[in-house]
């Protein structure tokens, strides 16, 4: 089986609202963009980092970082309430006009700076296979969040589970483990988002990825929390 070519995107909007300036800030040391850049070139298996971002300051910092800075994207594309599947889609636009297409694509979101090398090289390894259409990162939720052991209320102000078979569970052994995608990675073929309209399609692999290596941010509070995790791990 043959590998397939594997482009890294990493999407930066200007316009950050739940951390002022993110994709700007520095942490450990390094700008966000620098951690995703670095992971990706490191991984052996993506074979050029593209930038995506309507800010002339991040695109300045890209370039500088190394990384390829095609375009800045246009402001339909750039919107709070932009879905990411626009934003691939211009990408792959782009891709095409200039006659170099990958065969999938590795999204690399800036507010995951804890994903390293190696989590990036097994995703690509899992995606080898022809019939898999796309690769996670997840991890595994705390069985005491998981959505068996979840309530909700209902109209008429009662308490209730929250999915119908969540009562029959009887022992705590018994509860299913749940994940959440947790933003190390997403990696899909071009042909799975053209088929699906989306980035998993029907053959999805989990890349699981232990808790003490993962860390998403989209609060000044994740931001904080995410300071003091490099204070412990990055040389004085």
């Amino acid at each position: 089986m043959a590998k397939p070519r594997i482009f890294g995107l990493i999407p930066a909007r200007g316009g950050s609202k739940g951390i002022p300036g993110k994709n700007l800030r520095s942490l450990g040391g390094k700008p966000l963009l620098q951690w995703a850049f670095e992971a990706a070139k490191n991984s052996g298996v993506v074979e050029r980092v593209l930038l995506s971002t309507d800010s002339e300051e991040i695109a300045a910092l890209g370039r500088q970082l190394g990384i390829e800075v095609p375009f800045l994207r246009p402001p339909e594309f750039a919107q709070d309430d932009t879905p990411m599947i626009a934003v691939l889609k211009h990408l792959i636009e782009h891709l095409r006009a200039s006659g170099d297409v990958p065969d999938a694509i590795m999204l690399l979101q800036p507010t995951a700076p804890l994903r390293r090398a190696e989590h990036l090289k097994k995703a690509g390894e899992l995606l080898v296979p022809e019939d898999v259409d796309s690769v996670v990162g997840v991890t595994e939720i705390p069985q005491h969040y998981a959505p068996h052991y979840a309530m909700k209320i209902t109209p008429e102000g009662q308490l209730t589970h929250y999915l119908p078979d969540s009562a029959a569970i009887k022992r705590r052994q018994d509860v299913p483990k749940a994940y959440s995608r947790d933003g190390t990675v997403y990696l899909f073929r071009l042909s799975t988002l053209e088929k699906y309209n989306d980035i998993y399609g029907a053959n999805c692999i989990p890349l699981l990825i232990p808790s003490d290596e993962t860390l998403n941010l989209d609060t000044m509070e994740d931001w904080e929390h995410a300071e003091r995790v490099f204070a412990k791990t990055t040389p004085a």
